[in-house]
């Protein structure tokens, strides 16, 4: 690994933390999880299993530690490994259509879906979690939400850092194909 790629990979996980922080609770301390847009631009920029593994973990600890949802640390850092390695081999797959922004941002909102499934399901299904609401309730009230909040954001912040990674020496995705 590169450690000009480990410090942009570190930058992204960064923002998402930040951004995690500062949004407000919707449902029973539940909220949209910007990290995990975070690990997709990451897993685009750098769709390797090494920096997968290593975004999947990094933001799967961070999210656990900060979030507000009871019990939430181990199915967050389940549903970031499921998730960010269903999301590499998505991209693997389509690796000629992924190029294309308007695909990338597609899979975000699925994988923003997927994440949020096997977050709820780990969390009331396996540990029990006993927060007073249905996994309807919640798929509903925060994870429908959070796929139009992580692709808002995804087609903001993508772009820019596309562009920034365009313009040094980064060894990504991006920077390859160019």
């Amino acid at each position: 690994m590169n450690t000009k790629n480990l410090v942009l990979m570190a930058l992204l996980v960064g923002v998402g933390a930040a951004l995690y922080v500062v949004t407000p609770g919707m449902v029973n301390g539940m909220k949209p999880d910007f990290m995990l847009t975070m690990m997709f631009i990451g897993i685009l920029l750098f769709p390797t299993i090494k920096e997968t593994f290593l975004l999947s973990l990094s933001t799967g600890v961070l999210s656990g530690l900060f979030t507000t949802f009871p019990a939430g640390f181990i199915p967050n850092i389940i549903d970031k490994a499921v998730t960010g390695f269903a999301f590499l081999a998505i991209l693997i797959m389509l690796k000629k259509v992924v190029s294309h922004f308007a695909v990338s941002a597609i899979l975000v909102g699925l994988g923003t879906i997927l994440s949020g499934t096997v977050f709820l399901s780990v969390a009331l299904f396996v540990f029990n979690a006993n927060v007073g609401a249905t996994f309807t309730m919640l798929f509903v009230g925060v994870v429908i939400p959070a796929v139009a909040f992580n692709v808002v954001a995804f087609v903001i912040i993508y772009p820019i850092v596309a562009k920034l990674v365009k313009r040094s020496k980064f060894n990504t995705a991006i920077s390859q194909a160019l």
